[in-house]
């Protein structure tokens, strides 16, 4: 059954109504007619909803159930990710959202080849943010992650603060004999609810950045012997954390 995302409110009566693109998909893509059924999520819950009447411009919904599991996990796992050349960072958006993904920022780096221009930012965000949203209606998932604006190193310590467990995937210590095996990490936090994981752009993270983030009781990880493309580590990662968790 398909999975639409919404910030309108339910009225009292128990209807709920939806506009603009979801309901030109409802009506125009989907096809529904009078009682057929979809999920809504609404502030973190999801309804089995009916279609009471609508058009490609506002569908009115009725609610018949409200469902208590979710498929979220079971801790909340944010990415850092170095600004990519190219669409990677779309690619980035869509598989980490199927794969758990709880917020992402995207880190101006001091090797991000790629220099987002201030005037399209909000642009790019809105994009990035309707990715997440069709591949969190996609995988049925409970949340929408939410896509910041990109951040400074600054930034991100500050951001850190508020996170139980902070991780840096280090291509240096994925080198080493003794590297800091991920499994064995994510072994040790099973009591803590929030993991920040910091990764590069193309050309890795800076060493000065790297020893600013250790200082700032940042962990290094190694995600295995082989180095990964900036757009495949935090999928790898996400996976890892769900093998572990899920």
């Amino acid at each position: 059954m398909q999975r639409y995302f919404t910030h309108e409110r339910i009225q009292e009566n128990n209807t709920l109504t939806i506009s603009g693109d979801d309901a030109h998909h409802m009506i125009q893509v989907m096809r529904m007619t009078p009682g057929d059924e979809v999920y809504i999520v609404a502030e973190g819950v999801t309804y089995t909803t009916a279609l009471v009447e609508g058009t490609s411009k506002s569908v009115l919904l009725h609610i018949k159930e409200q469902h208590a599991e979710s498929n979220e996990m079971p801790i909340k796992v944010s990415i850092v990710c170095g600004l990519p050349k190219g669409d990677k960072l779309e690619l980035i958006t869509q598989k980490a959202t199927e794969l758990g993904m709880h917020t992402l920022y995207p880190f101006e780096a001091k090797r991000s080849i790629v220099k987002w221009d201030k005037q399209k930012n909000e642009k790019k965000i809105a994009r990035l943010q309707k990715i997440a949203k069709e591949a969190a209606e996609q995988s049925h998932r409970s949340f929408m992650p939410h896509i910041h604006n990109p951040i400074t190193l600054k930034e991100l310590l500050e951001i850190a603060k508020s996170y139980d467990v902070k991780f840096v995937a280090d291509e240096e210590d994925a080198k080493l004999e003794n590297r800091q095996k991920f499994a064995e990490q994510l072994k040790k936090v099973y009591d803590k609810s929030s993991i920040l994981i910091v990764f590069g752009p193309e050309g890795g993270l800076d060493r000065q950045e790297i020893t600013t983030l250790f200082e700032n009781e940042f962990q290094p990880i190694s995600l295995g012997p082989r180095i990964l493309r900036t757009e495949t580590a935090p999928l790898y990662a996400l996976a890892a954390i769900s093998y572990e968790y899920e």
